[in-house]
């Protein structure tokens, strides 16, 4: 028996089951002799489908079966292996697993590999993952026992030798009692028992004096697993124990790692996530932290220069965070947002160009090129007794966005390099932040930037009307919805608005809105009338759809869309409106009386739904009537009536002696306090007439003379309206355009001239074709017309009228001139 002098003694702490690693035992020559059931679960392979084979053609890939052979004297030199693998399961994917190989001695110097393997994606969300877990956990010794069924030690490791202070040959052939009854043998002997019995893993942690531990006590957890031979039998258990005691500091990491998946990065504010990684870091890794950023970050905007080119110095930086365990020591040299300056021979200049973290485990205070940059500020870090360094670089993608820096004053143990794998675990957490929130913002500023390309800058009607306008995107995140509104000034001081709302919110729903908006100017640029224009329309956004499918073959996804299409003449002060499956607009005249009109609805656009055609109706509006059109998010919500919205709106509008932009801004505020379910959009207009001074028209009979009439009338009325200077111009414009009135058209012919932001001359007549110019050849005699009065006109063009068509041409106006 042993001598009970050195035997340790122990104290059991808590059995429980739990799923671990999968276990396989080889032979010296690689061919597998054991096999486990969690070992089945993993890979997939049975106990009679592995023993007996070699493990390089069971275990690795076939591409990794050479590497896997060059390994084997490597393993045996050094008594094991540890690291990542990727590994094949039976059904053909791929794991990614760490594997761990550990010789095991047996009687007569015979030797046995235990393979153990445990795939990645597997542990819980409370360990860490990656390198961090790999050289905390890995690494740490493993004491390892094979006994057979009825509990003999055949197989053992050096590593439990120096466990428990017994040499390995007194191992094989004793129990546990035979080794060390004072062990708490019996305890670990039943908990083997029950792992015989079940088949099942089981763990059972114990407390125990150790010889090499001189009195202290140490924790060991031992892991029980059942082997099977290659009938799927169980021919013993295998136990794993571990020397947790210094895992204490370990799993504080794991506790810190979990802590910064929920501390780290609560918001989108790149300070505020630098701060919070300071935050965090002390005191738990460090006594000081520091979090600087690249000085572009802050503003949204990444770095310039990518990890590993050089472009002279280094950039600046921002402090966005700091930490200490004393923040009310004032002699700390570091100020949260002030400008760094990088020496460039320093080493956070080299982790800056080069992306590598700097470990200085005794840091030199009294040289260095950061000491002879910044001699006041070294002094200080010397008075505070700073004696330990670790600079992390803030990697995301191939940027570094900028360094965090952690430094050891009052805790006397130097940074180590577990310390900086955990650093850099930690710093790579808060880089994910970073690069998402840097992300979030140059989509967000690409999306606002595609908003203010879509949406009019500036608005405007010209004499016509004076306008206002809103929109409230139910996107607040993106600030981009699918609502729209335009002010299209159009031939012969008339205006067209328009309001147009996109099934769906966000950047997909503001690219199709573009598209319909610069349609829609296309379109009106045609002069067509209101219901002619949204049939158009609703052909076009059919076409896109179409268009959008990913195959022929495939139904189109419908993207619908309402609109609102009004044409107000100013010269009438009549209104022409249609509309497409949008509410009404409102009217408000002169004493604050608000109707909606009754106007035919339409289908909206893009469903094909159009088997009623669009009809337009038109009002006379005095002078001083408030146009309102508005998307439905302004008058819909979820928990009201349209009808009670509309009610609102109404009352709202109601208010006289409001300026526009007041008006619009009351509006709004009437809106239900929570976030809108729909895009807002919401178009003022108060209308004007023109003065019967503005206007001159003249009836001209369908032949020859009456372009000299038309002539003389026109340089009449220019005099009495101070435009002589015009008179040449208008005189050949006059010409062109009766000319081809009496040539091509028929019926009487009207001429009409219009003062206002700027001189409109128009001719109609009874002929419903519309003229084209032609490129006359130098030998024809006719064709130049057209050509003539697109020279001498700022703008030409023609559009439908009742009874024929328009054809019309304008010509600008100084400043002095259209003010009267």
């Amino acid at each position: 028996m042993t001598n009970t002098d050195h035997m340790p003694l122990a104290e059991p702490v808590s059995p429980r089951e739990t799923p671990d690693a999968a276990i396989a035992m080889l032979d010296a020559e690689g061919t597998v002799v054991g096999w486990t059931h969690a070992a089945q679960q993993l890979v997939g392979y049975t106990a009679q489908e592995v023993v007996g084979r070699p493990a390089a053609h069971v275990l690795p890939p076939p591409e990794d079966v050479l590497r896997a052979a060059s390994h084997a004297e490597q393993c045996r030199a050094q008594g094991g292996w540890s690291g990542t693998v990727a590994i094949r399961h039976r059904v053909g994917h791929t794991l990614k697993m760490t594997l761990r190989l550990s010789l095991l001695w047996g009687q007569d110097a015979s030797t046995r590999w235990l393979v153990s393997v445990t795939d990645i994606g597997t542990l819980s969300s409370e360990a860490t993952n990656g390198p961090v877990r790999e050289s905390l956990l890995a690494r740490a010794p493993i004491g390892i026992v094979v006994h057979d069924l009825q509990l003999r030690c055949t197989l053992v490791n050096d590593v439990m030798e120096h466990h428990v202070g017994v040499p390995r040959d007194r191992w094989f052939g004793s129990h546990l009692n035979d080794l060390f009854p004072g062990f708490e043998a019996e305890a670990l002997e039943a908990v083997m028992r029950q792992v015989l019995e079940s088949g099942t893993t089981k763990v059972h942690e114990y407390r125990a004096w150790p010889p090499a531990g001189r009195g202290q006590a140490h924790v060991f957890s031992a892991s029980f697993f059942c082997l099977q031979d290659a009938d799927g039998e169980t021919m013993g258990v295998c136990s794993l124990s571990v020397d947790v005691t210094g895992n204490r500091r370990a799993r504080e990491r794991l506790a810190i790692l979990s802590e910064a998946s929920t501390r780290i990065g609560s918001t989108l504010d790149v300070m505020q996530t630098g701060q919070e990684l300071a935050t965090l870091a002390v005191p738990l890794l460090a006594d000081h932290a520091l979090v600087d950023l690249v000085e572009s970050v802050p503003f949204g905007v990444e770095p310039s220069v990518r990890i590993g080119t050089t472009s002279g110095r280094p950039p600046l930086l921002r402090r966005a965070g700091l930490a200490t365990i004393d923040p009310d020591v004032p002699e700390l040299p570091w100020v949260r947002e002030e400008v760094i300056h990088v020496h460039p021979a320093s080493s956070f200049a080299t982790a800056l160009r080069t992306g590598r973290s700097y470990l200085e485990p005794v840091l030199d205070t009294h040289a260095g090129p950061w000491v002879d940059h910044d001699p006041a500020r070294a002094q200080k870090v010397r008075d505070n007794g700073v004696h330990s360094l670790m600079v992390v670089p803030i990697r995301a993608r191939r940027y570094v966005l900028g360094l965090a820096v952690f430094c050891r004053s009052e805790e006397q143990t130097p940074f180590q390099e577990d310390d900086l794998l955990l650093a850099e675990e930690l710093v790579t957490r808060a880089a994910l932040c970073l690069d998402n929130a840097l992300r979030y913002a140059h989509e967000r500023t690409a999306a606002l930037t595609l908003q203010r390309d879509l949406l009019p800058h500036h608005v405007g009607g010209g004499r016509a009307v004076d306008v206002a306008s809103r929109y409230v995107p139910a996107d607040m995140d993106h600030g981009v919805g699918g609502d729209w509104f335009d002010v299209i000034k159009l031939s012969g001081a008339r205006v067209a608005l328009v309001v147009g709302d996109v099934v769906g919110h966000g950047i997909n729903a503001a690219a199709t809105m573009g598209r319909l908006r610069t349609a829609v100017r296309t379109l009106a640029d045609l002069e067509l009338p209101p219901h002619e224009l949204l049939t158009h329309l609703d052909d076009t956004v059919r076409r896109l759809n179409e268009e959008d499918a990913d195959t022929p073959d495939q139904d189109p996804a419908v993207v619908g869309a309402t609109c609102l299409y009004a044409v107000y003449d100013p010269a009438t002060r009549r209104c022409t409106m249609a509309r497409a499956g949008h509410p009404p607009p409102a009217i408000i005249d002169p004493q604050g009386h608000v109707i909606f009109p009754d106007l035919p609805v339409g289908a909206p656009l893009g469903f094909g739904l159009g088997l009623v055609p669009f009809e337009s109706v038109e009002l006379e509006l005095p002078e001083g009537t408030l146009l309102a059109l508005y998307t439905d998010g302004l008058v819909e919500s979820r928990d009201d009536d349209i009808d009670v919205g509309l009610d609102r709106l109404g009352a709202a509008l109601a208010r006289t002696g409001s300026s526009l932009e007041d008006l619009c801004s009351h509006v709004i505020e009437t809106l239900p306090s929570q976030a809108p379910a729909d895009d807002v959009t919401l178009l003022l207009a108060r209308t004007h007439g023109l003065e019967p001074a503005q206007v001159a028209s003249w009836e001209l009979p369908n032949e020859p003379a009456a372009v000299r009439i038309a002539r003389q009338a026109a340089v009449h009325q220019l005099s009495e309206w101070g435009l002589e200077y015009l008179v040449t111009s208008v005189e050949l414009i006059v010409s062109e355009l009766v000319t081809n009135a009496i040539r091509y058209g028929g019926g009487p012919i009207r001429l009409r001239l219009i003062q206002h932001q700027v001189l409109t001359c128009e001719v109609s007549d009874s002929n419903t074709s519309h003229p084209r110019p032609r490129h006359p050849h130098s030998i024809d005699e006719n064709g130049r017309g057209l050509f003539l009065v697109a020279q001498l006109s700022r703008r030409w063009g023609s559009r439908s009228a009742t009874n024929g068509k328009v054809v019309w041409a304008e010509q600008d106006l100084p400043s002095k001139a259209v003010a009267v």
